[in-house]
């Protein structure tokens, strides 16, 4: 089953860290760009992070620049959400993404949008960030 598999996640303290994981299930993550989005009672859903499949490049939403870590290990078809530095804000539903397949000779950045049309969805993994 071609699928986004999400793990980790759950309850942070404020100052704290996460690590979320995305695996691919029935498909190869290296030829699609990740991107992270999560959703916060009440609220509407933002981007977080993303990164290219083309050349590793990164983007970070204003947020959570400098405390967020997106990478990819691809030999275990895994990407990551590391998060340091936890604020009770950053608690909600966190998604990943994943566009693609994208040919090795297009480069390609990646994209962090509400509105974009993602090739597959993670199930959504909760983070709760309290004392």
């Amino acid at each position: 089953q071609v699928q986004l598999v999400q793990s980790g996640g759950g309850l942070g303290q404020p100052g704290g860290s996460l690590r979320l994981s995305c695996a691919a299930s029935g498909f190869t993550l290296d030829n699609y760009s990740i991107s992270w989005f999560r959703q916060a009672p009440g609220k509407e859903r933002e981007g977080v992070a993303c990164i290219s499949s083309s050349d590793g490049s990164t983007y970070y939403a204003d947020s959570v620049k400098g405390r967020f870590t997106i990478s990819r290990d691809n030999a275990k078809n895994t990407v990551y959400l590391t998060m340091n530095s936890l604020k009770p804000e950053d608690t909600g539903v966190y998604y990943c993404t994943a566009d693609g397949p994208i040919a090795r000779w297009v480069f390609r950045l990646c994209v962090l949008s509400e509105t974009y049309d993602y090739n597959y969805w993670g199930q959504g993994t909760q983070v709760t960030v309290s004392s």
